[in-house]
């Protein structure tokens, strides 16, 4: 049984399509990057994966647990850290875990147990305003935690951090299914930071799913790609025009995505040798490795030329 499953999840802000028949399949014990641009509908699903707002059409389970026949059910099995913390500053970080501790009707020594988890044992005396951002996004997750639901629903949990925070942070949720047997769904922007903490990705565009699957495999399906620094990029990518492949550049130079099945390495020797005779300078060229980058810019790329009008949600 998958952790979270959406049928045809749907919805609407008036003549607004939020999101788009979104059928998705989280799998147990993975963590499930949910990737799109800010207003891609991320949070749209989450909020409808959570119950706080009902779909236009289409249905969601958690755990098996139908959202929308049972609430109350299907929210008893997930914890989640949404942007708004809504923490006390004046309490403690052990006493605003108390308050939900109380509503959720748990023992005290499960305040004990998630600050433990989230490295916080040293600090949940201490008054959340004096906390750290970094410090309040652990309370989240703690808080998330309590009561050990099976599914962790985290909307951008890196927000705001430092360096060193991310990379707490990716370390601290790249662990969480082998420590607590959770199954994360981790919705962000961040393509370096999914890539290194996610399992599985599911990536939304304009509001719909256009790809999921587990990552390692998706990067195995991937074309493959010959990076290239040159002195004069122009004229590179007039030079190459007659080859059959497909020219884009990132910060690090051109980057070349040969078609499936081409021999690698005869297609980089022909570069090369093409840019060399054209008076071209070539600094560097050479395989990449595949990356989460080129899998988004694959699947969105198309409807990238001519996107639709959306709005933040």
């Amino acid at each position: 049984m998958a952790a979270i499953e959406t049928e045809g999840l749907t919805r609407r802000f008036g003549k607004h399509l939020a999101v788009d028949a979104v059928s998705m399949t989280v799998p147990e014990r993975a963590v499930y990057g949910f990737l799109g641009r800010n207003g891609a509908g991320k949070t749209t699903t989450l909020k409808m994966l959570l119950g706080l707002l009902q779909p236009t059409a289409g249905a969601a389970r958690i755990c098996g647990i139908d959202v929308g026949r049972d609430r109350i059910g299907a929210g008893r099995k997930v914890g989640a850290l949404l942007e708004a913390h809504g923490f006390y500053g004046n309490l403690t970080g052990r006493e605003n875990l108390d308050l939900t501790r109380v509503l959720l009707g748990l023992p005290v020594a499960e305040i004990d147990r998630v600050l433990e988890v989230v490295d916080m044992t040293g600090n949940g005396g201490r008054k959340v305003a004096d906390y750290s951002l970094g410090m309040r996004q652990r309370l989240g997750l703690a808080r998330a935690m309590l009561g050990a639901p099976p599914v962790l629903i985290l909307d951008e949990p890196t927000n705001g951090l430092d360096p060193d925070g991310i990379a707490d942070m990716r370390r601290f949720l790249r662990s969480l299914p082998d420590r607590t047997g959770a199954t994360v769904l981790l919705s962000s922007h961040l393509l370096g930071e999914i890539e290194q903490t996610a399992t599985h990705i599911g990536i939304v565009h304009d509001g719909r799913l256009v790809l999921e699957g587990d990552l390692t495999a998706l990067k195995a399906d991937l074309a493959p790609e010959i990076g290239l620094r040159v002195d004069d990029p122009d004229r590179a990518r007039r030079v190459l025009k007659a080859h059959d492949l497909t020219l884009t550049s990132d910060a690090a130079g051109l980057v070349a995505r040969l078609r499936p099945g081409a021999d690698h390495d005869a297609v980089t020797a022909a570069l090369n040798n093409d840019l060399v005779n054209a008076g071209v300078m070539v600094f560097a060229i050479g395989p990449r490795s595949p990356s989460l980058e080129g899998i988004y810019r694959n699947v969105t790329a198309p409807r990238d030329a001519a996107p639709r009008q959306t709005e933040t949600v």
